[in-house]
């Protein structure tokens, strides 16, 4: 179990690296989505279940589908478009599959092989999370949230590639 968690986390420092270094934006995507699911393969190695599959719905899915609606509306101009002779090289999916690679065997290995391992602590169900969130916390939720929405709306507003740049600036 020691192995798994050691080659999950380098797996998630090695992505991380990547995602902060890529000058694709879908490429440093594609990097972030490994890095999440390794870093919620470490939580199950770690026995936190829930914070895993927390990780896996929220991170790895509505915040992935979120940066890819923004680089949608941001509208990327062509040169900055993926082409389709990029991908037949291998220095561009070498390192992807490599990682993603070593993360399905160490998950499947965890799946198949640890079935008998039982754990010994609380399990904390959405329930217990929801009104830990929604109690004494929703004040912090409340000002993430608005947060996160006003930095959509920023990148947005930035980003927009105005047809007539000129009526703004006279």
């Amino acid at each position: 179990m020691n192995l798994i968690f050691y080659a999950l986390s380098l797996i998630a420092i090695i992505s991380t690296i990547l995602t902060i270094i890529q000058k694709n934006v879908i490429y440093s995507l594609l990097y972030l989505i490994i890095s999440f699911l390794s870093i919620s393969g470490i939580f199950f190695c770690l026995g936190a279940f829930f914070a895993g599959a927390l990780e896996v719905i929220i991170y790895a899915g509505a915040i992935i589908v979120l940066f890819v609606f923004v680089i949608m509306m941001l509208n990327i101009n062509q040169e900055n478009n993926i082409k389709k002779e990029n991908f037949l090289k291998p220095i561009y999916w070498i390192g992807p599959s490599i990682l993603s690679l070593i993360l399905f065997i160490s998950m499947t290995y965890v799946i198949f092989y640890l079935k008998d391992k039982t754990i010994n602590k609380l399990l904390i169900n959405s329930k217990i999370v929801g009104i830990s969130l929604f109690g004494p916390y929703i004040l912090l939720v409340e000002l993430s949230s608005i947060l996160l929405l006003s930095a959509l709306v920023i990148v947005f507003h930035i980003g927009k590639n105005y047809e007539n740049k000129s009526k703004f600036y006279n």
